[in-house]
């Protein structure tokens, strides 16, 4: 029974979690926290059990359940995971824990409406990293930009609709052309099951068209140049538990979507554009890194990182698929998807941490211009001591996460192409750049002014929170095998899977 809803229970948990919180309303504002934090904790721990009860052995989807929804269309209710997905659900269930202590005492407007529409988004993304059904895929997808949106338009900066309004757009544009290429699918196997799609014979032009409507929508949600103009925006705006849900959870909703989706549907249109998907990898990487560089905005700054990072990630998986492509070499392919993959968890954690430094020093001084700090280790020696962790993670240090998913995508790189690989390699120097740069500037040195010399150092809820981060960051730098041994089997399946796919009359 617990497999045949365990799924079920992790979405729509936190929902009626979020409409409870709703109708406890703000004049409660004493029984909303402790509210939402058990419903985010719960399900948490009920996520659990999709790691330690699932299976390596087998790419196959697990944790499986189906209903009817829309018989007439063919539109079921269908749900599960593999090593691609489930990972991603344990990163969301715990990074709302995280979002839900981190609003405790900041957010005092509207406290009941806050944490309900993050409970209620946690439960979205839940759908989306676990529907088998295209058109419950969709619904879930386009229902988890409300609650983003709401968050950034209520509670964000100065020019929060601005950023609302350019995240809606965008996104809703991309999601569109998603929409065209399901229905399409839908025309030609009479089913709306993704497992049924990965299986259709298509010919090469449409595979190419359904490839490109795909990576429009798949490419805004990472985001990769030139359509991540809207996540600067987005974060600088957002309230510090937006922006960690954004970096942490929803830019891998593009990653996720390359890997279920773009390379098993459309196997050979991927092996005909797979050095597009390197190049917009490689700018991304490189010429965002530059950007990086001159932010004046600790939140910019770590936005433009964050579109810098998953670059990592898409490199890792087309890589991949071009190594076995060209050689047939096996553990070279998995070698750097599974790169791309820890370095799409890894950076949920490293950035999640890294806006959740920023919201401090916000909360207390009101300012995220680097100009205005100098010296906080003098006033602040606990948090000086998290933020240069999180940084040299952010910057690949060995031992901690960040290096383990650069590292295997890097030397993955070296098989396919030696330039490719150099090129990456080269421009971490920059990422150590930015980072480096800003930590210089607002950690150490003599205290910048009255306002520095003001602060508090953290408190007990806010130490816990880091120091859980902390841990997790170490984990994964000294001991990455309990991530990699749930993704082997999926990562080998996807790559056998391309690999003899033919377009018809081939």
């Amino acid at each position: 029974m617990a497999d045949l809803s365990l799924l079920s229970i992790l979405i729509w948990l936190p929902i009626v979690g979020g409409i409870w919180v709703l109708i406890v309303g703000d004049k409660q504002a004493s029984m909303v926290r402790p509210i939402a934090l058990v419903v985010s904790l719960l399900t948490f721990l009920l996520s659990l059990p999709l790691y330690f009860e699932f299976d390596t052995t087998t790419a196959a989807m697990q944790f499986t359940e189906q209903l009817a929804w829309i018989p007439a269309f063919g539109i079921n209710y269908h749900l599960g995971v593999d090593g691609f997905s489930m990972p991603l659900i344990i990163l969301t269930t715990f990074t709302t824990i995280l979002v839900v202590l981190a609003g405790w005492e900041v957010i005092q407007y509207k406290p009941a409406q806050y944490m309900a529409a993050f409970l209620i988004m946690e439960g979205l993304m839940n759908g989306v990293f676990s529907a088998l059904d295209a058109i419950l895929f969709y619904v879930f997808w386009e229902a988890m930009l409300i609650p983003m949106f709401l968050i950034i338009g209520i509670w964000g900066g100065p020019r929060r609709v601005y950023a609302t309004i350019k995240f809606f757009l965008y996104t809703f544009f991309g999601s569109v052309l998603m929409l065209v290429a399901l229905l399409y699918l839908y025309s030609q196997a009479d089913s709306f099951a993704l497992l049924d799609f990965h299986k259709l014979p298509i010919s090469l032009e449409a595979q190419i068209w359904i490839f490109i409507a795909f990576l429009v929508a798949f490419a805004v949600k990472v985001p990769m140049w030139p359509v991540h103009t809207w996540l600067p925006d987005a974060h600088v705006e957002a309230p510090t538990g937006g922006s960690v849900i954004l970096a942490a959870i929803m830019l891998k909703m593009g990653g996720y979507g390359f890997l279920r989706f773009s390379l098993p549907i459309t196997p050979d249109a991927s092996r005909e554009l797979d050095w597009l998907i390197i190049a917009l990898s490689l700018i991304a990487i490189i010429y965002i890194a530059f950007v990086a560089l001159v932010q004046q905005d600790m939140k910019k700054l770590i936005a433009y990182s964050s579109i810098s990072h998953m670059g990592f990630a898409t490199l890792g998986f087309f890589i991949g698929f071009m190594i076995y492509k060209n050689t047939g070499s096996i553990s070279g392919g998995v070698m750097a998807i599974e790169g791309g993959m820890v370095q799409m968890i890894s950076h949920g954690f490293i950035s999640g941490a890294l806006f959740l430094c920023v919201g401090v020093l916000y909360d207390r001084l009101h300012s995220r211009q680097i100009a205005d700090y100098g010296g906080v280790a003098n006033v602040m020696p606990r948090f000086a001591m998290f933020t240069v962790l999180f940084a040299m993670a952010n910057a690949g240090l060995p031992a901690t996460s960040g290096f383990v998913g650069e590292f295997l995508i890097i030397l993955a790189s070296f098989k396919a192409n030696f330039w490719i690989a150099f090129a990456a390699a080269t421009i971490m120097i920059l990422g150590a750049a930015y980072t480096l740069w800003m930590v210089k500037r607002v950690i150490y040195g003599a205290v910048g002014n009255d306002g520095v010399a003001s602060l508090k150092d953290i408190n007990g809820r806010e130490t816990l929170i880091l120091t859980v981060l902390a841990i997790v960051v170490l984990l994964f730098g000294i001991w990455p095998a309990p991530l990699l041994e749930v993704m082997d089997a999926s990562v080998q399946n996807l790559l056998v899977h391309i690999l003899h796919s033919k377009v018809p009359g081939m």
